[in-house]
């Protein structure tokens, strides 16, 4: 419907024989749809189409209203009826055969062959159908899956009679992505993955942890536990949605989590039966096990020694929880002085039977590598950086917290976690790398994608660690990361893909809000909106009804057809461990970057929405160096003006309409008053330009 308009629909209809919940389109694709004016006809079935008796073309389609039953099925009241004039109708979902030949005499009332759903079995043997024509699936996701269910069931109807084909699982769909490894060694261990679950809720308990490996995870850090003497007992509640991100994000948009949660509840003999039990079933995935104790010798070392006898493949201290646990003298309260943390670490070292060690930092410190390198110093193999922040996140106008415990809903400072603290963990992570080379860091604090584990791990990450993702989401999104991560690392052997950053082209064509960029017979560009719409419109049908047009340039047919089959790999496949703090040359103290490369803000007008957020906060809170046009809405950058800030990018909601450029010639900048001189007053009110 929206590709008719685009091709130059004055008016398109899209009608149904459901009602508007029962569209079998996302969110999305409605969304877009009502955007483009698109027009929907609910409860509408389509009954006939009369032509015009002097064209023979179509010029009128008739509708009759579908009513849905008691029972749930849907019939037709055939004196509710309606018309439509139209030129063009475009069969979608709902597509009919007419011909039972084809497929049987077994169709249901709707003119659709009848499946099993089980098989996608039509009644006719060795014929199976899916998809819309199956009249099963309700969305495209579904569709697919209906697809592979058929293809399966095909699999088995050529291979009957044959035992060793049918015991062949169907072959799933695979790339050269796949085959990328992503196993990395970390302090002598074997990694699979470099993606694990942070010690957090999601680890609570021996089954998560067990369901964790299960989906895919490389590694899992037990929930923190102590000593029986220090067991606690949690508040609630005590794990809530941050504010940072607005109230209405949640799910994968959501920014931010608050905890005020301590430790593991469960005892120490709880965890150590865990570790044996877990290392029994996953012996090739690596398990953690996370421990905290008071500045103790005695129980640090117990702690240590029975997990490392338990079979776990390294230990995490718990230096770092910022609430509850500092109170009683540990986590926070030993992980902010870095001669505790480097004594606690020399005694889990000489406890630990050889196993790695590693200190969980805290950020709630003046520098981190003051404790990440006593760490090192104590014994430590490495460290994780890092634990949540303190924070109070959010009050109400009455003046209460939130979380409230109790009746006189009292609260305390909490840990926030999640995608707001992600440029802290980062600007730790990279830290610690700079200043200590070699020394393994396993970084934790607001990974929720590949691309940010990616991040991570080019900071100076050898593994990284999740926790708020899976809260937001579940535990089997370590699918989706693993395959982005071995996409952003095969993408990287691809010269061919050298104007791709990560998975998005690295500049974004120009376009007006999805749609592709013209210019008129004079070179100007044609706007796609008010006065711009209508002649937009009349050409572009012009155009394209022309019998010579063809959609694609010939250089896009040209770049088409190399698509398939895809180039090869023409450079060596990274390893994760050779991408490990591949960024960190380039970070550095502030005085160590240019002052003289410096570079200008450029609006592209093909892309410009004219919004005017450009202007606002250039005006408001910036150099003042844009100006807006109070007709045509179009902002235009005054080079002369311009310092570079790149405040005005950094609002504008459309990817790449402002990019920066080098600017034409050195930058001076505006002293207000010159160096070296006093304030002369006369320069300020007699001014002349």
């Amino acid at each position: 419907a929206t590709l008719a308009l685009r091709c130059g629909a004055d008016k398109v209809y899209v009608a149904f024989r459901k009602g508007i919940q029962g569209m079998r389109a996302v969110p999305e694709e409605v969304e877009l749809a009502v955007e483009e004016k698109c027009e929907f006809l609910p409860f509408m079935q389509v009954t006939g189409a009369s032509t015009d008796p002097v064209t023979g073309k179509v010029h009128m389609v008739t509708f009759c209203r579908s009513v849905q039953n008691e029972d749930g099925s849907w019939s037709l009241s055939e004196d509710e009826t309606a018309a439509i004039r139209a030129n063009h109708v475009i069969s979608a979902f709902g597509s009919t055969l007419t011909d039972t030949e084809i497929l049987g005499p077994v169709v249901n009332e709707w003119g659709l062959p009848v499946v099993d759903p089980e098989t996608q079995a039509t009644s006719m043997e060795g014929v199976f159908c899916a998809g819309d024509l199956a009249g099963v699936a309700q969305t495209t996701v579904e569709a697919t899956n209906d697809g592979k269910v058929a293809a399966g069931s095909i699999h088995k109807f050529l291979a009957a009679g044959n035992e060793e084909a049918l015991a062949q699982p169907v072959p799933e769909f695979a790339t050269p992505i796949d085959l990328v490894d992503l196993s990395v060694d970390i302090a002598g261990i074997k990694f699979p993955n470099p993606l694990g679950l942070a010690s957090a809720p999601p680890t609570g308990t021996s089954a998560l942890i067990r369901r964790a490996y299960e989906n895919g995870w490389g590694f899992n850090v037990t929930k923190t536990y102590g000593v029986d003497k220090d067991i606690v007992t949690n508040v609630s509640p005590r794990i809530v949605r941050g504010s940072t991100g607005g109230d209405w994000n949640f799910g994968p948009n959501q920014q931010s989590f608050l905890n005020i949660e301590l430790i593991s509840e469960k005892t120490q003999e709880y965890w150590i039966q865990s570790i044996k039990e877990l290392k029994r079933d996953f012996p090739d995935q690596p398990l953690i096990a996370s421990i905290m104790a008071s500045f103790n010798e005695a129980d640090w070392k117990e702690l240590a020694a029975r997990a490392a006898a338990a079979g776990a493949d390294g230990l995490e201290l718990n230096l770092s929880c910022p609430h509850g646990m500092g109170e009683k003298g540990m986590g926070m309260a030993c992980g902010q002085d870095p001669n505790m943390v480097r004594t606690i670490c020399g005694w889990v070292a000489e406890a630990s039977d050889g196993i790695p060690v590693f200190a969980k930092l805290t950020p709630n410190v003046t520098e981190i590598v003051h404790i990440a390198r006593a760490a090192q110093e104590g014994g430590a193999t490495g460290v994780t950086a890092t634990n949540t922040v303190s924070g109070l996140m959010h009050l109400t106008p009455d003046g209460t917290a939130w979380p409230k415990v109790g009746k006189e809903q009292r609260t305390t400072y909490g840990g926030v976690s999640g995608n707001a603290i992600r440029p802290i963990a980062l600007r730790d992570v990279s830290a610690i790398a700079r200043a200590l080379p070699g020394f393994p860091i396993l970084a934790t604090g607001g990974c929720d994608s590949a691309h940010t584990a990616l991040q991570f791990i080019m900071a100076g990450a050898s593994a990284v660690q999740v926790c708020s993702a899976v809260q937001n989401q579940d535990s089997s999104i370590i699918a989706d990361y693993l395959s982005g991560l071995q996409a952003l690392i095969y993408l990287k052997s691809r010269s061919d893909l050298a104007d791709w950053n990560g998975q998005f082209p690295r500049v974004t064509p120009a376009h007006q809000v999805g749609k592709p960029v013209y210019l008129d017979a004079d070179g100007q560009l044609e706007y796609q909106f008010g006065e711009g719409a209508k002649k937009y419109q009349e050409r572009l049908a012009a155009e394209r009804s022309a019998e010579s047009y063809n959609p694609l340039s010939a250089s896009e047919l040209e770049t088409v057809s190399k698509m398939r089959p895809a180039p090869e790999a023409d450079r060596p496949i990274a390893s994760v461990g050779e991408l490990i703090a591949s960024a960190v040359p380039r970070i550095g103290e502030w005085y160590a970057l240019s002052q003289a490369e410096q570079v200008i803000a450029k609006i592209n007008p093909a892309m410009c929405v004219n919004c005017g957020s450009c202007y606002s906060t250039c005006n408001d809170s910036g150099y003042q160096s844009i100006t807006f046009d109070p007709d045509t809405h179009i902002p235009e950058v005054v080079d002369a003006d311009c310092t570079g800030c790149t405040l005005c990018l950094s609002v504008c909601p459309i990817n790449d309409c402002i990019t920066m450029v080098p600017r034409d010639g050195p930058y001076e900048p505006d002293r207000g008053v010159a160096l070296g001189e006093p304030f002369d007053i006369k320069k300020w009110v007699e001014y002349e330009p």
